[in-house]
């Protein structure tokens, strides 16, 4: 039940997927804005998010007569285009950072930055390849390296400096358009 290299590649995969270090940069303009973000709440509803997601989002696919394969080719699009946008520096899918009401550790932090359709899609891709125990465990492995990252936002800053985030971002992007290859390969010869 329990796989070891399992949960390091959902760990990884949701790592990449995530970015929160590739977020930094949003996240430290919001905290120069709103002063303090929570990271305990943020973490947490995000994580809420996320294991909700593992376990209904493949009912609402039935609802619309979508099979886990198709939706996992479909995500494998969506991590393709984060990688490429993590190496490339155009913004896809991340809208502006909006204060709604001093909410700024739910919006835009646990959704969309954190919890986004990109970590959602790529929850139920892995669903086609990987134990339910291991994704579950991989999700709560990064919520610990979310709330790490968001408590030392400030710390983290000024020790990676703008060009360390850079790299750190297209690592993460290449590693992302591998992950996106391999997954919708794997779920084409799946469903021939």
């Amino acid at each position: 039940m329990f796989n070891f290299k399992e949960i390091i590649s959902v760990t990884l995969i949701l790592f990449s997927v995530i970015d929160i270090v590739g977020s930094l940069p949003v996240i430290i303009d919001l905290r120069r804005k709103v002063g303090k973000i929570q990271s305990e709440q943020a973490t947490v509803v995000s994580g809420v998010l996320m294991v909700s997601f593992l376990f209904v989002g493949e009912r609402i696919l039935n609802l619309f007569g979508v099979d886990v394969a198709s939706f996992a080719v479909a995500g494998g699009l969506i991590i393709f285009l984060l990688g490429l946008e993590m190496i490339l520096g155009r913004n896809i899918f991340k809208a502006g950072v909006d204060d709604t009401d001093g909410a700024a550790h739910i919006v835009p932090i646990a959704f969309p930055l954190i919890a986004g359709a990109g970590t959602l899609t790529t929850i139920i891709s892995l669903r086609a390849e990987y134990q339910t125990v291991n994704i579950i465990i991989g999700i709560i492995i990064n919520l610990v390296l979310i709330y790490a990252v968001l408590k030392s936002s400030e710390w983290l800053e000024v020790k990676l400096g703008p060009g360390g985030l850079s790299v750190i971002r297209k690592i993460f992007g290449i590693i992302l358009l591998a992950i996106a290859i391999k997954l919708i390969k794997t779920n084409l010869m799946a469903g021939i």
